[in-house]
């Protein structure tokens, strides 16, 4: 006597089709204030759903019109074209300016991650002040990464997806060169890091033990 073959087990629920599943991704895109991981969209859709697949057929559909969507880091966004971002300009966005301390040190974060305090001191040529370290995490453009494995166990700083964001980059590596960065007058007549400038004399009098406290 043969055995019959066991009956393939069903889910209860079919996937629903490709073009249903665009739908989905395009509204959860659509409705969220921050980018949103492939992760997070397979948690919102119907189980057995592909977002993966539907957001490259997705991509495609919004390839030249007003907005598309774009990767930064690991997640997904709808942003506004880039040739249309000129159209924007009557919107009121409150910046907050930065020092040219804190700018150095989210340039040597961004290029040299991840960075511990004392390797951006050390490629500064003067110490960090917490305000300016402070003032970047409030901004979120950079966050806490792993604690290098050396004696002491000193965090290390990353970028953020906000950062990359803000930027317009998909990843750290899409950060211009330094012959792009002098093309655009960003490295012309400025002072060298570890100058005797007066504001990082004052950085280098403010104490900064607590930030490396557990």
């Amino acid at each position: 006597m043969t055995d019959s073959p066991e009956p393939i087990e069903k889910t209860l629920f079919e996937a629903p089709p490709l073009g249903e599943q665009e739908r989905m991704v395009e509204a959860i895109l659509f409705a969220s204030a921050e980018p949103v991981t492939l992760a997070t969209l397979t948690e919102r859709m119907p189980h057995g759903c592909d977002p993966a697949e539907a957001l490259v057929t997705l991509r495609r559909r919004y390839e030249g019109r007003g907005v598309n969507i774009v990767r930064v880091g690991d997640a997904w966004a709808f942003r506004t074209a880039a040739d249309l971002g000129h159209l924007m300009h009557k919107e009121a966005v409150e910046t907050r300016k930065l020092s040219r301390a804190a700018i150095e040190t989210l340039a040597i974060i961004a290029y040299h991650q991840p960075v511990t305090r004392a390797e951006i001191e050390e490629i500064r040529g003067v110490a960090v002040s917490r305000g300016t370290i402070d003032q970047l995490l409030e901004m979120e453009w950079i966050r806490l990464g792993r604690r290098r494995m050396t004696p002491g166990r000193p965090v290390t700083f990353v970028v953020t997806q906000g950062f990359l964001d803000h930027f317009g980059l998909e990843s750290a590596r899409d950060l211009p060169g330094i012959k792009e960065l002098r093309a655009a007058g960003l490295l012309d007549s400025r002072p060298l890091p570890g100058s005797s400038a007066a504001q990082d004399e004052e950085e280098a009098q403010t104490g900064q033990s607590e930030l490396f406290e557990d």
